[in-house]
């Protein structure tokens, strides 16, 4: 049996970038995985690049409806093992120096929802099927949870708020459901910084190993940590991949 043989898997925000990366993982794994994507355009390419071998939940990852309905149907008859959110938003490294109270507010309030409840709602849903299973959850959290790079303050901020929600969750879910995160590096786009200089080369630059990750390289984290044969142990963690950024 391969590696996530028998096992099901629920992606949330799994369309695109690192969490579309971590759900081919576990699908070449094996797994039965189910994903939660909010953009139609990102899942009919999901769908037609796997062929139909994932299902697709549309809609909107921080939507309490939408969530029952991805556990339901990603739990189906066999139970569901694992949890992964990769829901988020970027605050183009927004300053509070540069907006207004109402832009402030309606942007730390996005921030909050998507980077933070998302998380919470999705594990709320999740947890009972989890801990059926003995299963586990992972949450996606960056860089910027441990260092102000990558982002502006209300990004790093949701970020940290991720670190803390691992720690109790952690705590919470004890002992039925591992709980876990990933805290990826900046990451391979084709976007330009504004001074420039190309994006890739610039974290890259900033790497011990020199190199800019891609979302495939942050998969093997969430596949080690959702494969209990490897992390049986492991819970209230968080795995750094960034390349050594300094």
């Amino acid at each position: 049996m391969s590696r996530l043989g028998g096992r099901t898997i629920l992606v949330v925000g799994g369309g695109s970038g690192i969490g579309r990366a971590a759900a081919l993982a576990y699908l070449d794994a094996g797994a039965r995985v189910t994903v939660v994507e909010h953009s139609s355009e990102l899942a009919a390419t999901l769908r037609a690049d796997t062929s139909g071998r994932l299902e697709i939940v549309e809609g909107d990852g921080a939507e309490p409806d939408v969530l029952a309905a991805a556990v339901a149907a990603a739990r189906g008859a066999t139970g569901l093992d694992h949890l992964t959110c990769c829901v988020g938003v970027f605050d183009g490294y927004a300053s509070i120096r540069e907006l207004d109270a109402d832009r402030l507010l309606a942007t730390a309030e996005r921030a909050w929802r998507l980077n933070v409840l998302s998380a919470l709602l999705a594990a709320h849903a999740a947890w009972p099927a989890l801990r059926e299973a003995r299963g586990s959850l992972t949450l996606t959290l960056s860089e910027s949870a441990f260092r102000p790079a990558g982002g502006g303050v209300l990004y790093g901020s949701a970020k940290w708020a991720l670190r803390g929600v691992v720690d109790h969750l952690a705590a919470d879910l004890a002992p039925d459901v591992r709980v876990n995160g990933v805290a990826p590096g900046g990451t391979t786009a084709t976007r330009f910084a504004g001074d420039g200089v190309d994006r890739d080369e610039r974290i890259a630059a900033a790497t011990l190993l020199c190199t800019t990750p891609t979302p495939a390289d942050h998969a093997a984290a969430y596949l080690h940590l959702a494969d209990p044969a490897t992390s049986r142990v492991v819970t209230g963690q968080v795995l750094l991949t960034n390349g050594g950024s300094r």
